[in-house]
């Protein structure tokens, strides 16, 4: 009898997995961002808002009625995600600028035009992130997701943070991930030149996220600019569209996988929750705080990863 039945189960396992995907995907969110907060007279920037999460995570701003820039490498596809959302939610302050985080040129023309255009800067989102890559360097000479990861936004944020205190109460929200358990900060192979394995790099590079988002909040005391790491669970998005082996994982294990707008919800606490400024440099995940690695609360390589940082993208060390 049981040899009977397992074929039929197996059979009709796929379609009983369909089924019950909505209460699965229900079941492994249960984080969802309860803050009422409005937005307007608020300017935000989110980096990789042409997709995923990024898209979702300025849709729901801008539906807040902030003035949101979609900082996208991609602008043609910006642009029509940008009427998307203006479509959706009314508001046309949904503008799109040119920001590659492969290239510092392409960093620091985004900062000063933003600087020249806009007074203030209440929320940065450093949302962009590259996945699984087969080795490569960024227009600088850093491993992709070292640089696009990391360096880019370290690099970003240093140009925006004058504007940000000027706007305080402001806050940033470093899109990392459980990923970084994996990771290690290899200083002596930071570019993944004398040994490279493109999963370990992303690894590495979300757990750079979450040091400097500690290390940052640890110098931003008393600014009135607080920050914090997320992890938005696993989702449905363009990052792994570097590995076909990522791809199936994705597909076969659908039902388990949160929806961009789901994995928004992280991001969005954290921007917009009432109270959480005593929680800086905490890392969020279905928002709450959830812990990290030991590597990840290492204070000592914090601030020598921001002092290489520093050194590698020639800013001043202070």
């Amino acid at each position: 009898m049981v040899e009977l039945l397992l074929p039929l189960l197996l059979l009709l396992l796929p379609f009983l997995l369909y089924m019950a995907a909505p209460q699965i995907r229900k079941m492994l969110s249960s984080g969802v961002c309860t803050s009422t907060v409005q937005l307007p007279g608020k300017v935000v920037v989110v980096t990789g808002a042409n997709t995923g999460i990024g898209k979702e995570t300025a849709k729901e701003l801008a539906q807040r009625g902030a003035r949101v820039y979609l900082a996208c490498r991609d602008v043609e596809k910006g642009e029509l995600v940008a009427k998307e959302i203006q479509t959706t939610t009314g508001n046309q302050q949904v503008l799109v600028r040119k920001l590659d985080l492969s290239d510092t040129k392409s960093i620091r023309a985004f900062a000063k035009g933003f600087l020249a255009e806009e007074k203030h800067l209440h929320i940065l989102i450093n949302n962009a992130g590259v996945m699984m890559c087969p080795y490569s360097k960024t227009a600088d000479g850093f491993e992709m997701h070292i640089g696009v990861n990391h360096l880019g936004h370290f690099l970003l944020t240093h140009l925006l943070l004058e504007k940000l205190k000027e706007s305080a109460p402001s806050r940033i929200v470093n899109v990392s991930s459980l990923a970084h358990h994996l990771g290690r900060i290899h200083f002596h192979n930071l570019q993944g030149e004398k040994f490279y394995n493109a999963g370990l790099a992303y690894c590495h590079s979300k757990l750079a996220n979450i040091l400097f988002t500690q290390e940052l909040a640890r110098r931003l005391k008393g600014s009135g600019v607080t920050t914090y790491s997320v992890h938005p669970g696993t989702v449905q998005s363009e990052l792994v569209r570097h590995s076909s082996f990522m791809r199936w994982m994705w597909w076969l294990f659908s039902f388990f996988i949160k929806t961009p707008q789901q994995g928004a919800q992280t991001s969005l606490h954290c921007a917009l929750t009432e109270g959480l400024e005593i929680l800086s440099g905490n890392h969020f995940s279905d928002c709450h705080v959830t812990w990290v690695s030991a590597q990840a609360r290492n204070e000592t390589i914090a601030r020598r990863l921001w002092d290489v940082s520093c050194d590698l993208l020639g800013l001043p060390m202070d």
